[in-house]
C-alpha cells in the first residue's frame, strides 16, 4: 500500500513557506526528505503565499514554481494551481495550459491568502464549468458553510475535495452535507485527526471513498497524520482507498 498525501504546500523561496515554525524546513530537499521519513511516498498540492490579488502575474507565479518543484520531483510531487474571481479569462487560459501540461488538480485554493471570498463568486462560473470539461479535481480551503452550499449546488458535477475535516459538530454538518454532494470528498490534512474514531465514524456513515489522506505539511506533521489513519479500526481496504486509491482517482487520475 502506497501512501499519497493529497495536501502538501511545497515552496520556492520564503514567501511561499507556511508553518509556525516553518524556518527548520529549509527547502524542498528537507521537504521532500520528510515526506520519505513519514512513509509518505508521493505528495500534492499548491504553492500558497499571501498577495493583495490586483494582478495575475501573483497567481501565475505560484504556478509556475509549482511546475518548477514539479521537474525537480516528477516521481513524487504532483502539483496544484490557482485561478483567481478577478483574473476570470486568465484563470480558464491557465486552466487550459496546465490540462495540456497533463496536471488537474486545481488548489488547494486559499482565498484569504489570496484576497478574494467567495467560491459561488458569479466571476467564477465559467472558470469552475471549463475545470469541469477538463476532467480537473478542485480542492479549496473552507469558507463559510453557506457559500459551501452554494458553491457545490452551483457544480454538481465538478469533482471537488474539501480540505480539513475540522472538528465537533463541524465535523458531524461536514459528513452530512458530503451526504447531500456525492461528487465532493474530504481530504484529512489540518484540524481534527486527533480525534480517535472520527475517521472510523466517517467512514461507517459515507464509506471509505469520499476521504483522502492528507497531511497540510509543513503547516502540520506529517508523522502524526500517518499513524493517526493507521491506528484507526478500519480494514485494510478501507486504509488503502484513504491512503492511495482516491488520491490516484481523483488526483493523479489513474484508472483504477
Amino acid at each position: 500500500m502506497k501512501i499519497i498525501d493529497a495536501h502538501t504546500h511545497p515552496f520556492l523561496n520564503e514567501l511561499e513557506r507556511t508553518g509556525a515554525y516553518g524556518e527548520f524546513i529549509t527547502d524542498m530537499d528537507y521537504f521532500a526528505d520528510d515526506m520519505a521519513r513519514s512513509g509518505i511516498e508521493h505528495f500534492c498540492g499548491s504553492v500558497i503565499r499571501h498577495i493583495d490579488g490586483s494582478e495575475w502575474s501573483q497567481v501565475q507565479e505560484m504556478n509556475r514554481h509549482a511546475l518548477t518543484i514539479w521537474e525537480k520531483f516528477p516521481e513524487t510531487y504532483t502539483p496544484g494551481f490557482h485561478i483567481h474571481p478577478n483574473f476570470s479569462k486568465e484563470s480558464c487560459e491557465e486552466i487550459e495550459y496546465m490540462a495540456s501540461r497533463g496536471v488537474k488538480l486545481i488548489g488547494e485554493l486559499v482565498p484569504y491568502f489570496m484576497n478574494w471570498r467567495s467560491y459561488a463568486d458569479p466571476r467564477l462560473e465559467e472558470v469552475f464549468h471549463l475545470a469541469e470539461e477538463k476532467g480537473m479535481t478542485v480542492n479549496v480551503h473552507p469558507s463559510t458553510d453557506e457559500d459551501l452550499e452554494a458553491f457545490m449546488n452551483k457544480y454538481p458535477k465538478l469533482s471537488i475535495i474539501v480540505a480539513h475535516p475540522r472538528d465537533g459538530k463541524d465535523y458531524i454538518e461536514n459528513l452530512t452535507r458530503l451526504e447531500r454532494h456525492p461528487n465532493v470528498n474530504l481530504d484529512l490534512s489540518g484540524t481534527g485527526m486527533f480525534r480517535y474514531g472520527m475517521l472510523r465514524h466517517g467512514v461507517k456513515k459515507l464509506g471509505s471513498e469520499r476521504f483522502l489522506f492528507g497531511t497540510d505539511y509543513p503547516i502540520c506533521n506529517p508523522g502524526m497524520y500517518v499513524e493517526a489513519v493507521l491506528f484507526e479500526k478500519i480494514t485494510d481496504e478501507e486504509m488503502e482507498n484513504i491512503f492511495q486509491k482516491n488520491a490516484e482517482r481523483l488526483i493523479l487520475h489513474k484508472e483504477l
